[in-house]
């Protein structure tokens, strides 16, 4: 049986509506196959990356 958790969600097409929106994965022009991601998703990762970085050396130089 399929769970809730395993059904990819669009990022991009949930904002704002309240209804989770089933991503249509190699169909849809934000999804990198190779990586098996929505590129929105792996932007968001890469600038919480930075975010935390830029964090931890302002935290140093204090």
């Amino acid at each position: 049986m399929v769970q809730k958790k395993d059904i990819p969600f669009c990022p991009v097409l949930s904002i704002g509506t309240g209804i989770d929106m089933v991503c249509t994965q190699e169909r849809c022009s934000w999804y990198i196959p190779s990586v098996k991601k929505c590129s929105m998703y792996i932007m968001a990762y890469n600038a919480l990356l930075s975010a935390n970085s830029r964090q931890a050396a302002a935290k140093g130089k204090k």
